[in-house]
């Protein structure tokens, strides 16, 4: 599995002890099984469009939180960031399967 924006997020979240590993990320984070990122990188496959959307909705509903607060805004500021790079990658990721289509 080449390197995406999931392996940013798990970076941040287990630097902040959000996530103790990557099974709690797939399974709290991306809406999977705890074994989702073992297959997917056993397998060398890329994430799915439905994961790293759970996955940036989330970014997004606690980065806005956090940056009504002071003590949390600049966390928030990367939360935002990391849920906008999952929208680009869904839309990248998208394009892919419709022009392979055409």
């Amino acid at each position: 599995m080449a390197k995406t924006v999931l392996d940013d997020v798990y970076q941040l979240l287990h630097g902040i002890g959000a996530v103790r590993s990557e099974s709690d990320f797939s399974k709290d984070w991306l809406g999977r099984s705890d074994c989702y990122l073992r297959t997917l990188r056993f397998k060398r496959l890329p994430p799915s469009v439905g994961s790293i959307a759970i996955c940036a909705s989330k970014l997004h509903h606690y980065g806005q939180r956090m940056l009504a607060t002071t003590e949390h805004k600049q966390l928030g500021e990367r939360f935002v960031v990391l849920s906008n790079a999952c929208h680009r990658q869904i839309n990248t990721q998208s394009e892919q399967q419709w022009m392979a289509a055409i």
